[in-house]
């Protein structure tokens, strides 16, 4: 796994992307800042437990996306897991393309009242997509209050 940015909080299994296009305004990077914030502030040992994942910033779903996953486009989607969950892999083989969270600008903020709100949000979603990862389905997310 690479580590990107040396101030983001020593994500040493963690990729962290952002796919958003030249001319990012400064909420896009102000919302990217948060996301990082909330990858560096998990416990030590879920980011060290993490393999071949990438954390993606992206506006918003795509139609294509929301499609492909059978996601209603008209729910707002806050994020998305696109991989194998860790669980299910087979050990010894790692797959060549990283599994992926997908983070959703736009619909975040626009759920958000304030600035506290965004981050606990994005917090609560980096959670739930990574605890997509580690094999939790939505039944067991909801009864933890990650839904």
């Amino acid at each position: 796994m690479k580590q990107r940015n040396k101030g983001a909080g020593k994500l040493s299994n963690v990729q962290k992307k952002s796919y958003l296009r030249k001319g990012k305004n400064k909420a896009a990077s102000a919302f990217e800042a948060i996301v990082k914030e909330a990858i560096s502030d998990l416990p030590l040992r879920f980011r060290r437990a993490v393999r071949n994942l990438e954390i993606l910033v992206e506006e918003e779903p795509s139609a294509e996306l929301s499609a492909e996953f059978g996601h209603d486009p008209d729910q707002h989607l806050l994020g998305l897991y696109v991989g194998v969950p860790f669980p299910e892999r087979t050990f010894g083989e790692e797959p060549y393309v990283p599994d992926q969270i997908f983070i959703f600008r736009k619909p975040l903020e626009h759920m958000c009242q304030n600035r506290r709100e965004l981050r606990e949000q994005i917090r609560i979603t980096v959670i739930h997509e990574l605890a997509h990862y580690f094999g939790f389905d939505e039944d067991h997310l909801q009864r933890l209050g990650l839904d």
